[in-house]
């Protein structure tokens, strides 16, 4: 498998085009991870699962000791202000705690979560998951080289004043998103007030108050130093934290769809204007929105469901599902396209996986990877990834599921046994309260999935007993 044949979908050139790394021995990919405001809702763990397949094929392609994967921690966000002010809103009127140390607190059990989450999900760790709170001073200076270049100018503004990127300032910028700037909006996380030299300005540095996190920091303009306490904006973080740990221009950034505008383009704003570069990333990858049931996931509408959730609780479809089973739904359809997440997809996703492991661990080995990898290397094509295991069986297809995140040792037995049987035992209840529609239900179920259920008579009690086999 050669590397040239590697092609990507990028968004900044809106093509399909071959994948050529800046340097071969250091391939650099960055993702925008959470905002740890709260947990990571099935949304939050698309991307996760989608450039956890496409960092797993660089260093497939490249070595593994080749490929520096970034993912973010955002950890200063009005979200999280606002539970940390109601989480420990005693606490910070007594004085006993910061606010900023109350935010780590709110952000400590979240992202803590957030690891654990993915990893259930097959998910590997990226090379480094910097937290924007630990990269404040990366901010400063990255601000102060706006100011100084033109980029950025002060502003005061209610609740004091903040430091605005220029938009006007940048020839080419919404090239990403493909939009004028008039038809730009502005789009950062804090409130739009109308002392902005043009309405698509975005903030840089906020001023805070005391009920607010911040920090002290110095920038100059205007010919004077002047002391701002406050805290950074939502897109100046990726820019700092990419070039702190990948450099001025690397290869693949990656997101969600709904990233395009106005994160990711403010981001190149940024970037290509404070180190003087004409990309900040040459290859831009951004995966489809989710859906629930039909529906854009939201409380308002009770569809809002968190990893955690669909993992350790019964509330979709009123089962608790696998990591893998999850994983397996999520790259069943191409990443580009959208997802409609439905108990139907996690059913079909189970069952399809279910039929994949048993040919792995009981068939001979037979078929080859070569279509399983070209399609991979189509565009991360995983849909066609997953078609091409039906030709495959034993250890070659043990080899290409562990490839995409489900390990040889992920056995459905270990798995479903427990299930098995107690729907074994609830099958059996029915049975003695005669309720044979409920019975047979519950056989035809899993009869479905490949489990065929066995009844005999215990010898010396008398009494109906069930087991089962894989068919």
């Amino acid at each position: 498998m050669t590397k040239s044949k590697l092609k990507l979908y990028n968004t900044l050139t809106r093509e399909k085009a071959l994948f050529q790394p800046i340097d071969a021995e250091n391939v650099r990919l960055y993702v925008c991870g959470p905002t740890v405001y709260d947990f990571a809702h099935i949304g939050n763990a698309r991307p996760v699962i989608v450039f956890d397949v496409l960092y797993r094929l660089l260093k497939y392609i490249y070595g593994q000791d080749s490929v520096t994967y970034v993912r973010n921690i955002t950890d200063v966000d009005d979200k999280i202000n606002a539970r940390a002010l109601q989480t420990f809103g005693k606490e910070i009127a007594s004085g006993t705690l910061s606010v900023n140390d109350a935010i780590r607190e709110v952000t400590e059990k979240t992202a803590k979560q957030f690891f654990e989450d993915m990893a259930s999900l097959g998910c590997e760790e990226p090379n480094h998951q910097p937290r924007a709170t630990d990269n404040i001073t990366e901010m400063v200076a990255l601000i102060q080289k706006l100011l100084d270049k033109g980029h950025a100018y002060y502003a005061k503004g209610a609740g004091g004043g903040e430091i605005l990127f220029h938009v006007r300032s940048m020839k080419n910028y919404g090239a990403l998103s493909n939009r004028s700037l008039e038809d730009n909006k502005a789009g950062a996380r804090i409130d739009v007030e109308s002392h902005k030299e043009d309405a698509g300005d975005f903030v840089l540095w906020k001023t805070s108050d005391q009920a607010m996190p911040g920090w002290k920091a110095v920038f100059t303009f205007q010919n004077e130093d002047h002391e701002i306490y406050g805290r950074p904006g939502w897109h100046i973080e990726c820019s700092a934290m990419s070039e702190r740990y990948l450099g001025k221009t690397f290869d693949i950034h990656g997101g969600g769809i709904d990233l395009v505008f106005p994160h990711h383009e403010n981001e190149i704003a940024q970037s290509c204007c404070a180190f003087d570069v004409p990309h900040m990333a040459n290859y831009w990858l951004h995966n489809g929105f989710l859906q629930v049931e039909g529906e854009k996931m939201s409380k308002s509408l009770g569809n809002f469901i968190t990893v955690y959730e669909l993992l350790h609780e019964e509330k979709v479809g009123g089962e608790k599902w696998s990591g893998a089973v999850v994983r397996f739904a999520m790259l069943m359809s191409h990443y580009r396209e959208p997802i409609d997440f439905s108990v139907k997809r996690l059913q079909e996703a189970e069952n399809t996986l279910k039929r994949l492991q048993r040919r792995a661990q009981e068939g001979e080995s037979a078929g080859s990877l070569e279509a399983f990898y070209e399609s991979l290397m189509d565009d991360l094509n995983t849909s066609q990834a997953i078609h091409a295991l039906n030709s495959l069986s034993g250890s070659i297809l043990k080899q290409a599921m562990a490839f995409l995140g489900f390990p040889s040792e992920f056995e459905i037995n270990d798995l479903d046994i427990g299930l098995i049987e107690e729907k074994i035992n609830q099958r059996l209840i029915a049975l003695e309260e005669k309720d044979w529609a409920r019975a047979d239900k519950i056989r035809d179920e899993l009869l479905a999935q490949g489990i065929q259920l066995k009844d005999n008579k215990d010898p010396q009690t008398g009494k109906r007993v069930t087991s089962f086999e894989v068919k």
